[in-house]
């Protein structure tokens, strides 16, 4: 008898894969239409899987029990989706950009960087009862302060893809907020050991010899910038530099195929990911450099310019990542907390650190001559706004809070050579209240501020427009033209309502009064008159969410589609075959079929068509070797094929 076998396996795997489907199903409609990233929602949803509510996803079970295996698993899964991002963003820049682009990213990377770590530790110190007004209770509050201070490469995504980053921001200031933001992930590294190594190294009752400030900034300095910071940019630069000219010299000889072509980026992140890890240098900067080395000359960059894999794959790790958060998320502890952090001053500390943090600095900036002149991406007040309040924290807070909370870790349990420090206790409890909180927040206000801005742009005007038509505009019947006739007789009429583009029908109309004005005054006759009235311009009748329009009124053979015309698949009108005599007597060329003589649109047409073309985006300079279609025994710029019946015949008068 069959058993069920409801493991935790097959659990995870039909929550992530049913929930991925779902979104596919109306992902266009929630990215494109309604403007809400991917994160939130699968934030929600990893929330509605978690054990405070269905307790479908139990990710303490999975780590065997153990909350510190489950730290190490949170950390190990960021730096993997970090390591991807970062690699696909520095291959996303144009050529050369790191180095065209210095001072914009010198200004954001340096002063405004620096500003929002001191801006947001300052606002932690105040609202935080447990840090206390001493010198030590400040350099906690910029531990807490460093974690939030990288902006997210991941929730970035929504203003700097899609349509609305297509219309809205230009395409300048889309590359440099991919830049800093990939960017300043790695270089959050300074700015949290900074304070670390000051407590670990100042703290009250350390007995270490040569204790204090001084071997505090040694260590700061030769193994956070050095070993860590400028390590990672030279190992990356290394790396990015020699796989792109090995990619380059095995594509020239041809010895990689397509599908290896395109995911060479992804693999070149979990490589860099690996062996950063075990070096312990900085595996995101190194990432972020590496990805955008490789993409030095701009080859690889226009390649893929137009394949999907690499946002396929970016998709799945972000939908992933967020559903993992929204199930391993402290919730309780907003609540319940040894810190002293009540729930208001939570609140008030995320509605304070989104305002704060970030905005009044790009702005300042913007507004000074200097600012104005380092950054030229930020034209207008407007842009200055937008740039600065988009600074969205996410999966580099979490990433930096891991780390954290493993060096607070080794100094309570006294692994890292001195004595167990108890003091340090509240700290790790508070970091990770505190920057999860504001992670929350950044996702949620983040993840909504631009649906709810075009609601709030749209609603009043639509309300306006829909109560105008409704009392305003009359039921009338319309009479098809001859244009839209059978041949078996004219077409009933259709009523319609308020559905008419009055804007454009009267536009519209008042062309064809003017042409018709014109066709008077020179004695001609117009074309409206024989068509029972209707105007030359027609207008725009709406019904549901399409727009109806009148047919071409050429035969069929000119409504076949371009891009088949353009591969030159031929067949013969109607299945009709000439006969022999007649083929080598019009002996009909490609650019005759070009123009749409002879061309049909049947289904094995287009079936021919997708198989051709289906190997080679367009524009791709580089051919495969596997991008030859064999399916039919030819090789890449033969004859294109006939469809029909008794191809064979009419395929003697294609000449190629």
């Amino acid at each position: 008898m069959p058993t069920l076998a409801i493991t935790n396996f097959n659990i995870v795997l039909s929550v992530l894969g049913g929930w991925i489907s779902l979104f596919g199903l109306v992902s266009y409609l929630c990215k494109e239409s309604y403007y809400m990233s991917e994160a939130f929602i699968s934030l929600l949803v990893g929330v509605a899987f978690s054990p405070h509510a269905a307790n479908f996803i139990r990710p303490l079970v999975y780590a065997g029990g153990d909350p510190l295996t489950l730290q190490e698993i949170t950390l190990a899964f960021s730096r993997l989706v970090l390591g991807v991002q970062l690699v696909l963003a520095g291959v996303q820049l144009p050529s050369r950009y790191l180095r065209q682009q210095w001072r914009p990213l010198s200004a954001l990377l340096g002063p405004i960087m620096a500003m929002m770590w001191i801006a947001t530790s300052l606002l932690v110190w105040a609202l935080v009862p447990s840090f206390g007004p001493d010198g030590i209770g400040f350099l906690k509050a910029l531990v807490v302060g460093s974690c939030v201070t990288p902006t997210d490469p991941v929730l970035s995504n929504v203003i700097v893809k899609g349509r609305f980053a297509d219309h809205n921001v230009p395409k300048e200031l889309q590359r440099i907020i991919v830049a800093e933001s990939g960017a300043n992930d790695g270089l959050g590294y300074p700015f949290l050991f900074f304070a670390l190594y000051l407590i670990k190294y100042m703290g009250h009752d350390y007995p270490g010899d040569g204790a204090g400030a001084g071997r505090a900034m040694a260590l700061w300095f030769y193994e956070t910038w050095v070993y860590i910071i400028i390590l990672s940019i030279v190992y990356g630069a290394a790396v990015g530099w020699l796989a792109k000219e090995l990619l380059h010299w095995a594509e020239e000889r041809k010895f990689v195929d397509r599908e290896s072509f395109l995911v060479f980026a992804i693999s070149l992140a979990l490589f860099i990911t690996g062996t950063c890890g075990m070096i312990g240098s900085d595996d995101v900067l190194a990432c972020f450099i590496a990805g955008n080395v490789f993409t030095w000359d701009d080859w690889f960059r226009l390649e893929t310019l137009d394949d999907s894999l690499q946002p396929t794959i970016d998709m799945l790790l972000n939908v992933t990542i967020f559903m993992w958060y929204g199930a391993v998320c402290p919730w309780d502890s907003f609540l319940h907390n040894h810190a002293g952090m009540q729930i208001y001053r939570l609140i008030v500390l995320g509605i304070l650190v989104l305002l704060v943090r970030r905005l009044p600095w790009v702005f300042i900036a913007h507004k000074i001559p200097w600012g104005r002149k380092m950054i030229p991406q930020i034209e207008g007040t407007k842009q200055a706004i937008f740039v600065g309040f988009f600074g969205p924290v996410g999966v580099s807070a979490i990433f930096y809070l891991y780390i954290t909370l493993e060096f607070l870790r080794n100094m309570m349990e006294g692994t890292d050579g001195g004595e167990p420090r108890e003091d340090v206790r509240d700290l790790a409890e508070t970091v990770q209240v505190v920057v999860w909180f504001i992670a929350v927040c950044s996702i949620v206000v983040h993840g909504l501020s631009i649906p709810v801005g075009k609601l709030g742009f749209h609603l009043p005007r639509t309300l306006s427009k829909g109560l105008k038509s409704g009392t305003a505009t009359p039921t009338r019947s319309v009479v098809l033209p001859d244009s839209r006739r059978s041949s078996g007789g004219p077409l009933p009429s259709f009523n319609i309502g308020s559905r008419v583009n009055t804007l454009i029908t009267g536009i519209r109309h008042r062309r064809s009064r003017d042409v018709m004005d014109d066709a008077e005054r020179n004695g001609e006759v117009s074309d409206s008159s024989q068509q029972g009235g209707i105007p030359l311009t027609r207008p725009v009748y709406k019904i549901g969410g399409t727009i109806i329009r009148n047919p071409p009124t050429n035969s069929d053979t000119d409504a076949a589609d371009p891009e088949m015309q353009e591969q030159g698949v031929v067949t013969i009108v109607n299945g009709k075959n000439p006969s022999p005599s007649s083929a080598s007597s019009s002996n009909t060329t490609l650019e005759e079929a070009k123009r749409g003589r002879g061309v049909s649109t049947t289904p094995a047409a287009r079936e021919a068509v997708a198989s051709k073309s289906h190997s080679r985006a367009p524009g791709r300079s580089i051919r495969f070797p596997d991008d030859d279609d064999n399916s039919d025994g030819g090789v890449a710029g033969s004859v294109p094929t006939l469809v029909g019946e008794n191809a064979a015949t009419a395929t003697a008068g294609v000449k190629q």
